[in-house]
């Protein structure tokens, strides 16, 4: 017997009707010999009404009675759900978050698990009955036990929480479209339906603003190893499977907030090119990186900062055997690099640098934990340690130090994040960065095959079978939500970055990419750099305000915001290797007159910054390039 935490969306219970066709799933699923619990959302549109409600009362409503007032919307649908199943002679019993005993955070609004206890959810399973669970809701650890909402996204969370803490054999989210896709089908009709992906891609897109799964929902599923697969509510085909690696036995305290970083990762055998006065304009990354492709050179961080004028600086770093073909390349191809408007203007310049070592932490719980960054460059400006290009994705934050630093990098950070040296396992630990990709992969193959249904049930395609021999990218994510902050004449020594991170952190506010420039101006007798970074849009005005107050006191220039911008990333763990993947999507956007702003990249992710009224066609262009389009198109429905 199986048991198995189904989820179902607000579209997937928006009706009596669709109750009932949901009821009639979970019947089947139980007449198939499984145990169930069942998590749901609010009906419908019913969370948008109730916010609307509030609204018309106050226009910024009490966050503890807004949570009072959301909570209400689920706790309907469970009892529907409860009395559908029982009038199909299913015994069924609803239960909120708090009788559940889902322990939160006392956070209104925005609330982490703490714990889950599960001895009234057993009994009942024992018993024979389908649980229906109130989805996105909990109730505080304190002695007031206080209602709390978990946020966007809390009825994914919810579930794969469940799940992980009953020890389920795999947990189904229902949805409105049939799977996991390679982009969004509401701007691109064709696109493709995967059969399975790695938590770590689904992670990269979730947190790119692919709304199918929520990013906490995976990162649990990550740390814990539990099988996911997303369906359709309307049709009975398999899905797409999240596959993790093996659970190490992390604990069930503190759930969602347990150590942020699993791994301190470190990679000595690494060199810097960078191409400084590139000129602005479309094409000119597609040449480059072309060109790098087509002489085999593997190339690892790609760094594009803001431009300065009608000029920007690209720099990539590449493994120490290959330093001088790589440079070979660049300094043939700088010339031609010149700007075609002012053909008297200086070549790109080429700079090449040895010693240096990439280090990197990694780890899902960083999602949504703006302090976690900040802590990184906090240890280690206290190390002494000075940064010298900066990388980052949902997992992980890499940065490019001299290479006689690293083990004091390494050292400091391990101490920092409480990671004990000489561990080694997936879970947690020490390690040389291509000792770590290895055994990543390696568990991610061990854990593919997710556990049988019964014979009355589909038998779902086993992930091992289908991810070895991927394409190197599985999916195409916009982000249209973003602004870009920019911060002039930096001064560039141990501990700015930190200061500016740690700031940002204090008020909570997120950080995406970050981007050090590698042009350095000597002003006043002290080197600085440009920094540019995004964050959501809706803490870009907040965010330029708080760093343009402490500008002359911490010695920085003008702080520049540009809300008009787009981010488009390809994401494939199978890209790693391929020398051709970042030219492919640069020369996408260079054929349709599309201009790079900044460009960032991780072992899995290529993501760069478009004007803001490009990002849909820059997104189409590069789902197409890499022949993610198919034949059948998929209409969300309404």
């Amino acid at each position: 017997m199986a048991l198995i935490v189904q989820k179902y969306g607000g579209t997937s219970v928006g009706s009596v009707e669709r109750i009932q066709a949901v009821a009639q799933r979970v019947y089947k699923t139980v007449k198939a010999g499984n145990s169930l619990v069942v998590v749901v959302s609010a009906m419908g549109k019913t969370t948008d009404g109730l916010v609307k409600l509030a609204n018309e009362i106050s226009p910024n409503p009490n966050r503890r009675e807004m949570d009072m007032l959301l909570s209400t919307g689920e706790q309907v649908t469970i009892a529907l759900l409860s009395m559908a199943l029982q009038e199909l002679g299913q015994p069924a019993i609803s239960m909120t978050g708090a009788q559940v005993g889902i322990v939160t955070e006392a956070e209104h609004s925005r609330a982490r698990i703490l714990h889950i206890e599960t001895s009234r959810l057993t009994r009942h399973i024992k018993a024979g009955k389908v649980v229906v669970v109130a989805g996105f809701q909990g109730i505080s650890s304190t002695g007031e036990m206080e209602i709390t909402t978990l946020g966007r996204g809390g009825s994914d969370t919810s579930a794969v929480a469940l799940a992980a803490a009953l020890q389920a054999n795999f947990c189904e989210i229902y949805t409105d479209v049939p799977g996991i896709l390679t982009t969004d089908p509401r701007l691109v009709p064709e696109a493709q339906l995967m059969d399975a992906i790695t938590c770590n891609e689904m992670l990269e897109l979730a947190s790119l603003g692919a709304k199918v799964l929520h990013p906490r929902a995976v990162e649990i599923a990550r740390n814990y190893g539990v099988p996911l697969v997303v369906r359709s509510s309307w049709t009975d085909d398999p899905g797409t499977w999240v596959t993790s690696a093996k659970s190490q036995g992390r604990s069930l305290i503190n759930l969602e907030i347990a150590r942020p970083v699993d791994a301190v990762e470190f990679d000595t055998d690494q060199a810097k090119v960078a191409l400084l006065r590139v000129p602005d304009k479309p094409g000119v990354a597609a040449r480059l990186f072309g060109e790098i492709a087509r002489q085999k050179v593997d190339v690892d961080l790609i760094i594009q900062s803001i431009h300065e004028g009608n000029s920007n600086d690209i720099a990539f770093t590449v493994m120490t055997p290959i330093l001088k073909r790589a440079e070979a390349v660049a300094a043939a191809i700088a010339p031609a690099l010149r700007s075609a408007s002012n053909p008297k203007a200086d070549e790109a310049e080429v700079m090449v640098e040895n010693n240096i070592a990439k280090v990197s932490i990694a780890g899902a719980g960083m999602i949504g934990r703006p302090g976690v960054a900040a802590k990184m460059f906090a240890t280690l400006a206290e190390a002494g340690v000075n940064i010298q290009m900066i990388s980052t994705s949902e997992v992980k934050v890499s940065c490019v130090v001299d290479a006689a630093e690293c083990d004091r990098a390494v050292t400091a950070l391990s101490k920092a994040f409480e990671i004990e040296a000489g561990e080694n396992s997936l879970e947690t630990g020490v390690y040389p960065l291509g000792q770590a990709e290895e055994q990543g992969s390696r568990g991610a193959e061990e854990s593919s095959s997710p556990p049988p249904l019964r014979p009355s049930a589909p038998l779902p395609l086993r992930p091992s079978a289908l991810l070895p021999n991927c394409p190197p990218v599985r999916g195409v994510a916009l982000d249209l939500k973003q602004a870009r902050l920019a911060i002039r004449q930096l001064p560039d020594r141990p501990g700015m970055a930190a200061k500016l991170f740690g700031l940002l952190a204090q008020h909570n506010i997120s950080v995406d990419m970050i981007i050090q420039s590698q042009r350095c101006r000597v002003i006043d007798g002290i080197p600085r750099r440009d920094i540019a970074f995004t964050v959501s849009r809706m803490d870009g005005e907040n965010a330029k305000q708080l760093l343009t107050q402490v500008a002359a006191e911490l010695g920085w220039g003008e702080v520049v915001l540009d809300s008009a911008i787009a981010k488009v990333s390809i994401v494939g763990t199978a890209m790693v290797g391929q020398p051709g993947v970042a030219a492919k999507m640069f020369e996408a956007l260079a054929q349709q007159q599309i201009n790079i702003q900044m460009i960032a990249t991780s072992e899995i992710k290529i993501s760069c910054v478009v004007a803001q009224d490009q990002g849909v066609k820059a997104l189409q262009a590069i789902h197409t390039a890499f022949g993610l389009a198919g034949t059948e198109k998929f209409v969300v429905p309404a």
